[in-house]
């Protein structure tokens, strides 16, 4: 992973910026940036297992659920299983997608 500057080198920048219009940021934009770190955190190292997600209480999406119950070992439900999802490539082409998961990130990103 880069070598990141620290958090006062951010808020000194986020502190010279001055914001004109508080339109938030199109969906579709959200989709792929949220899909690019989720790439650099499995390129970094295995991520979070499901179960472990769940035990955080955070919500699981469809996917994710029949993955938590499946009888396979950790390895498998530490996959980034959104890089297989339609889900997700219809959140980043679109920017009002039909996907309506409970638990899907990228139905989240739809809604804020």
């Amino acid at each position: 992973m880069p070598n990141l500057p620290d958090d006062s080198f951010f808020e000194q920048i986020a502190d010279e910026v001055e914001l004109h219009d508080s339109t938030p940021a199109p969906a579709r934009l959200k989709a792929t940036v949220y899909s690019a770190l989720m790439l650099l955190e499995a390129a970094a190292g295995p991520l979070m297992s499901v179960n472990e997600v769940a035990a955080r209480g955070n919500k699981l999406c469809v996917f994710e659920q029949l993955v938590q119950i499946a009888p396979v070992g950790e390895t498998a439900k530490s996959l980034n299983y959104c890089r297989v999802c339609h889900a997700r490539v219809l959140a980043e082409h679109f920017e009002n997608p039909p996907i309506y998961w409970p638990g899907c990130p990228y139905v989240q990103l739809k809604n804020s």
